[in-house]
């Protein structure tokens, strides 16, 4: 549990520090280039999913809500009965819970989630994410790669 609060809740406090700083800082759709032609802070407003699938949809934010609600409960709920055996698996979910719950705290206190960080190279451009979204993919890869390793329980 100390590994869990020593690595969950800082990364969760950097995800809505860093979102209460664009929305102090920034209108919706400023952008300021940090390094030019690659990396900017902007701020955008996501009401859908990952690279602003269903953006704007009716009831998406609140149908990405109770999606969000539901896999976090689940997630708790399996972790504490050991269903993520291993140290890859127990990292992956100590970053997945601050993910789910950065995000989901948005779209409850501001319906919709506040993405700020945007790269690019020349013409190819990645949507704007935020820490939230960085812990979720990281955890994802970190699932990806417990899947293909057999640790010991």
């Amino acid at each position: 549990m100390s590994q869990f609060l020593k690595i969950s809740l800082p990364l969760f406090i950097l995800d809505q520090l860093t979102k209460v700083l664009i929305l102090q800082n920034f209108n919706l759709g400023d952008e300021k280039a940090v390094i030019p032609n690659f990396f900017n802070l902007v701020r955008v407003h996501n009401t859908g999913i990952a690279f602003g699938k269903f953006n704007d949809t009716t009831y998406s934010n609140i149908i990405f809500s109770i999606i969000a609600t539901i896999a976090l409960v689940t997630i708790v709920i399996l972790w504490k009965k050991n269903k993520f055996p291993g140290t890859i698996n127990n990292y992956a979910i100590i970053l997945l819970i601050p993910g789910i719950l950065g995000n989901l705290i948005d779209r409850i206190w501001h319906g919709y989630v506040v993405d700020f960080l945007d790269f690019y190279i020349k013409n190819s451009h990645w949507p704007s994410f935020n820490v939230a979204d960085s812990c979720i993919c990281v955890s994802a890869g970190l699932l990806f790669i417990s899947a293909f390793k057999n640790e010991e329980e």
